[in-house]
C-alpha cells in the first residue's frame, strides 16, 4: 500500500502567496483637464486642487467648482509557463499543456478590469490672499478585475497532480487534469483633500494641507472540481479518494474479521498484515481527501490614513512653475474574512499597506497668448512605502514619470489640448510582481477639449489610453511533495491595456 500514501497532496490547492493586489498604483487622473493634457503640474486651474494646489491661489477671487466623471476599462494578461527539468522526455515535462497550454507549455490567463463610474470633485474659494480648497477623488487602486479562468499561481500546483499519480503507478495513456478556478478583486483608494493657500504677492503662492485616505479591497475566489485522468477515466479526485478510503476501510475490516475467525497462526498473521495494510491505505486516503475539496475565499480589507501635502507656485511673465510634495502615508489594512479556505487571510490580521509619497514639479510657458506648452516630472517614493512581507525591498528603484503637453485656444470659447506620459518602474528582476499584482512600464496619450457652455461654465471632455510594455519574469519555484520536493522552472509574461473616457464641468462663481 506504499504507493497509496498521497503525502504529496499537501501541496495541492492552497496558493503559495498572498493575492494582495496593492502596490505601484499611482493613479493621477483626478480631473478631465489631466486626461487631455497630462503635464498639469505647472498649470493654473481648478484641477490644480490635486496637481498644483498652490497655483489655484492665482485663480480669480470667488468660488471655483469642478465636477468630473470618468469610465475606465483595462485588460490584464498573464502568459504563464512551467517546466519540470526532472521530467524531461515525459508528458509531464510541461504540465500546463495538459489543460489548455500551447505547444511551448505556456497558458494564457486573461483578466478584465473596469471602473465604470469614477467621480471627482474639486472646490476652491479664493480671497485677496487666502484661499481654501477641497477635493474628493479616487486617488489610487486598480478598480475591479475578474479572472474567469483563475491564475497561473494557482493552477501550477494542480498541474503537478498527473505526474504524481503516474509516479504511484496510477497510469494512463492520456494524462490530463482540469480545475475550475475564479478570482475577482476590487481595489479602491478614496481621497478627501483639504488645504489652504496663501498668496504672498502676484508672483508666489504656497499651499499646506492633507488628504484623508480610505482603502477598500475585496477578494472573492474559488478553486473547485479538481479532476485528473486515472487509468483512462476522468475522475473527480475528492470523490475518487473518498471512495478509495471507504473501500480500503471495508477491506481492512473484512481481513480483520477473517483473522479473528481463523486459528492457524500463519494465516492469522497474513490476514492481520493485510488488514493493517488496508487500514493504512484508508488512513492515507482519508488524510489526503480534504486537499482536493472545493476551496473558497471571501475577504474584505479596509484601512485609512492621512497624507500631509505642501506646495509652491511661482508665476512670472510667460512662465509658471508649480511643485508639490506628498509625504508617505504609513498605514495598515485589516482583514474582514467571511470565508478563507486558503488560510492566507486570517480574520482580523493587519497588513502594512503604505501609500508612497510623491514629489512633482512642472512648468508652463506661454508661446503665444493662445498657445501654451507644459512639461512635468513625478517621482514616487515606492521603496519607502512598506508592504506585506517587505515586498517593497524587491524594487530596484522608485517610479518616475515624464510628462509633456500643449494647449491651444482656437477661439475664446474652445481650447484643445493633448499630451503624453512616460512611466518607468524600478521592477528589477520582477520579484516584486505576481499575477494578482503587477505593473509594467508604459506610454500614455491623451487629448480633448474645453468648451465654454455658459458665461461662467465650461465643459471638459477627454480620452486617453495607455500602452504597456511586456515584462517577462523567470524564476525557479519549489513545490513540497510530502518528504520530497519538485523543482519547476516558471515564467510569467505580464502586459495590460488601459482606456479612459471622461467628462467634466467647471463653474466659476
Amino acid at each position: 500500500m506504499n504507493k497509496l500514501k498521497f503525502a504529496f497532496i499537501a501541496l495541492a490547492v492552497s496558493a503559495s502567496q498572498s493575492i494582495w493586489a496593492g502596490g505601484l498604483l499611482t493613479n493621477t487622473n483626478n480631473n478631465i483637464a489631466f486626461n487631455r493634457n497630462f503635464a498639469r503640474d505647472g498649470a493654473i486651474g481648478i484641477d490644480g486642487v490635486y496637481s498644483n494646489p498652490a497655483g489655484v491661489a492665482f485663480l480669480s477671487k470667488g468660488l471655483h467648482l469642478s465636477f468630473n466623471v470618468q469610465s475606465a476599462y483595462q485588460t490584464r494578461t498573464i502568459v504563464s509557463g512551467m517546466t519540470i527539468p526532472a521530467l524531461k522526455g515525459t508528458p509531464y515535462y510541461q504540465p500546463l499543456k495538459m489543460n489548455g497550454g500551447d505547444e511551448n507549455g505556456n497558458k494564457k490567463f486573461p483578466g478584465e478590469a473596469s471602473v465604470p463610474f469614477i467621480p471627482s470633485i474639486q472646490v476652491a474659494k479664493n480671497y485677496d490672499k487666502w484661499g481654501f480648497q477641497m477635493g474628493f477623488s479616487l486617488i489610487g487602486g486598480g478598480g475591479k478585475c475578474t479572472f474567469n479562468d483563475g491564475l497561473g499561481s494557482f493552477e501550477r500546483q494542480v498541474a503537478l497532480i498527473p505526474a504524481v499519480l503516474q509516479s504511484m503507478k496510477m497510469t494512463t495513456t492520456t494524462p490530463g487534469y482540469s480545475v475550475d478556478s475564479y478570482i475577482k478583486g476590487q481595489q479602491y483608494v478614496f481621497g478627501l483633500q483639504l488645504g489652504t493657500t496663501y498668496k504672498f504677492n502676484e508672483h508666489i503662492a504656497a499651499y499646506g494641507g492633507f488628504r484623508f485616505n480610505y482603502i477598500y479591497n475585496k477578494y472573492q475566489g474559488n478553486i473547485t472540481n479538481i479532476h485528473a485522468n486515472i487509468a483512462g477515466k476522468d475522475e473527480k479526485l475528492y470523490d475518487y479518494i473518498g471512495a478509495a478510503a471507504k473501500d480500503y476501510s471495508t477491506k481492512s475490516a473484512a481481513y480483520s474479521a477473517q483473522a479473528a475467525a481463523t486459528t492457524d497462526p500463519t494465516v492469522k498473521a497474513q490476514l492481520a498484515a493485510a488488514a493493517a495494510a488496508y487500514q493504512t491505505g484508508a488512513k492515507n486516503m482519508a488524510e489526503a481527501q480534504p486537499n482536493f475539496a472545493d476551496r473558497y475565499l471571501d475577504c474584505t480589507q479596509t484601512g485609512w490614513g492621512i497624507t500631509p501635502i505642501i506646495g509652491l507656485d511661482v508665476k512670472y511673465g510667460k512662465w509658471n512653475l508649480g511643485t508639490r510634495l506628498e509625504f508617505t502615508n504609513h498605514l495598515n489594512i485589516e482583514n474582514d474574512t467571511k470565508v478563507d479556505d486558503t488560510h492566507l487571510f486570517q480574520n482580523g490580521v493587519n497588513t502594512p499597506n503604505d501609500l508612497p509619497g510623491v514629489f512633482t514639479i512642472g512648468g508652463q510657458y506661454e508661446i503665444l497668448p493662445s498657445v501654451r506648452v507644459m512639461a512635468s516630472y513625478h517621482y514616487f517614493f515606492d521603496k519607502d512605502a512598506k508592504m506585506a512581507n517587505d515586498k517593497q525591498k524587491y524594487l530596484s528603484g522608485n517610479t518616475q514619470e515624464y510628462l509633456a503637453g500643449a494647449e491651444w485656444d482656437i477661439t475664446k470659447g474652445i481650447t484643445i489640448s493633448g499630451g503624453m506620459q512616460r512611466t518607468k518602474y524600478g521592477l528589477g528582476d520582477g520579484k516584486y510582481l505576481n499575477d494578482m499584482s503587477f505593473v509594467t512600464n508604459s506610454y500614455s496619450y491623451g487629448f480633448g477639449a474645453k468648451i465654454k457652455v455658459a458665461k461662467n461654465a465650461s465643459l471638459n471632455i477627454a480620452y486617453f489610453w495607455t500602452n504597456y510594455s511586456h515584462f517577462k519574469k523567470e524564476y525557479t519555484q519549489t513545490f513540497s511533495a510530502g518528504a520530497n520536493s519538485i523543482s519547476a522552472q516558471c515564467t510569467d509574461d505580464f502586459t495590460r491595456t488601459n482606456k479612459v473616457l471622461g467628462v467634466g464641468l467647471d463653474i466659476d462663481l
